[in-house]
């Protein structure tokens, strides 16, 4: 019995005992009937106390329920938020251009360029050769790059400077050391080819590359690197504007780029073979160091060819502020039938310098790279200033073909405001022998002035 039903009960005894008096005067069957009347009263009390207590037990037990299940939830919502935390669905950085990175490796993010060159060229007018002012867009270029889950990914660009163009249109595919490339891409000639535009330290590329015809080509390559050593080599056919033909050719290049504490060495070789079609031809020739000229002083003409077989090397250092790089590039090649078979040869060396302090050149991956000013100009600084000499030789003479040689002597100074954007003034002084054009009374040797100037944002 409870200690509730306790108390009713012996309330209801003493009511009992004191009505039991003056019920000896009274009626016994009136006092009975009222008795009755408050045991029952008393009874229904009794049970409606039991409810109430089964009731409040009933909410006391919810009550703990719910605070369990609130402390459950709490945990949780703290546990995803950490986990969100650790974990975040998409990243977003500055790289010249916003780079999104999502979940399982997908990035996105859009590139390009504008280069616009300004200029003149002087000959001697005895040549007879249009020269003076010049300009041009020399590149403009949109495109977009990123990765994709599985170790993928990919690269397009085009260029609209000129005409519709594509430059970069690659599937690659990335594990560990290795890379496999599909598509158009550049294959493996020369140091100075491989750097980006954006990069070099002439308005132009060195002679040779632009007379023996190093372009972006359709193929399949693979790379590896580790440590201080990279090895390239790819299977190609032509140009994509050039397809279909039945060209094609193998590339390799291997390099040993290893580091002396600060200073960076690079040494490099590469070897180069395209396979011909019936009926080709080649012509290798180059302008006096600006693109806007549409005048070339050395020039084989059209000439027949079955293959080519090139080989270079490659040699450069970077010790702080000073550079210096230097390549030399054989181009043979074999013609039809009993015709002779050439080689050509061209290459550069140059040194350069960082006006201001603590700037030095890019350098990665088997190519120089992008200089990241110290002092930029959107931080109150100078940005980097940097001052460059080059010596620059083509030489398309052999086997009873005369195009001529060069001997070009070049300065640029660059100064770069910002990661992103910069500006070059490059002249250039080309000595040329049996040039194809005579001057006064024959002479085919003499001298072209070239001056650029070059304003570019990349991103």
């Amino acid at each position: 019995m409870t200690r509730t039903k306790r108390t009713i009960s012996a309330l209801a005894i003493a009511i009992s005992a004191g009505w039991a008096m003056p019920a000896a005067a009274q009626d016994d069957a009136a006092v009975a009937q009222e008795l009755a009347q408050m045991r029952a009263q008393m009874a229904a009390m009794a049970s409606r106390i039991d409810t109430l207590q089964a009731q409040l037990d009933a909410a006391r037990a919810e009550a703990q329920a719910a605070t369990t299940a609130a402390g459950a939830a709490t945990a949780s919502a703290a546990a995803a938020t950490e986990a969100a935390k650790a974990e975040p669905a998409t990243k977003i950085a500055w790289k010249g251009a916003p780079e999104i990175e999502g979940k399982d490796g997908w990035s996105f993010k859009p590139r390009g360029r504008l280069q616009y060159d300004v200029g003149f060229v002087n000959a001697p007018d005895s040549t007879g050769r249009p020269d003076g002012f010049g300009n041009e867009a020399r590149r403009a270029r949109l495109g977009v790059e990123g990765t994709m889950p599985g170790g993928f990914g990919y690269k397009f660009e085009v260029d609209v400077a000129d005409s519709v163009e594509v430059t970069d249109a690659i599937l690659t595919y990335k594990d560990g050391p290795a890379t496999i490339s599909i598509g158009q891409h550049n294959n493996f000639q020369s140091l100075e080819e491989l750097t980006s535009s954006r990069f070099t330290s002439m308005i132009e590329r060195a002679a040779f590359t632009d007379a023996f015809g190093f372009e972006r080509r359709v193929g399949a390559s693979v790379q590896y690197a580790k440590g201080p050593v990279l090895a390239q080599a790819g299977l190609f056919s032509d140009n994509i504007d050039a397809l279909s033909n039945k060209n094609g050719g193998a590339d390799g290049r291997i390099v040993f780029m290893p580091k002396s504490g600060s200073t960076q060495l690079h040494l490099g070789g590469s070897i180069h073979y395209a396979d011909l079609q019936d009926g080709s031809t080649v012509r290798y020739r180059q302008r006096p160091l600006v693109h806007f000229t549409s005048q070339r002083f050395i020039d084989t003409g059209t000439l027949g060819a079955s293959s080519e077989t090139g080989y270079g090397l490659e040699a450069a250092v970077i010790s702080g502020p000073l550079h210096a790089a230097a390549e030399q590039y054989w181009q043979h090649l074999n013609r039809p039938g009993a015709l002779s078979d050439p080689t050509f040869s061209g290459g550069y060396a140059e040194v350069g310098y960082f006006l201001t302090g603590g700037d030095t050149r890019g350098y990665k991956g088997g190519t120089f790279d992008r200089v990241k000013p110290k002092n930029p100009v959107n931080k109150g600084g100078l940005g980097a200033v940097q001052v460059n000499l080059r010596y620059d030789w083509l030489d398309l003479v052999d086997a009873g073909i005369v195009g001529g040689k060069q001997a070009g002597y070049q300065a640029s100074l660059i100064w770069t405001p910002t990661d992103y954007t910069r500006f070059l003034l490059n002249y250039g002084r080309m000595e040329y022998d049996n040039a194809i054009y005579p001057a006064a009374g024959g002479d085919r040797s003499y001298g072209v002035d070239a001056f650029g100037v070059r304003a570019q944002i990349d991103f």
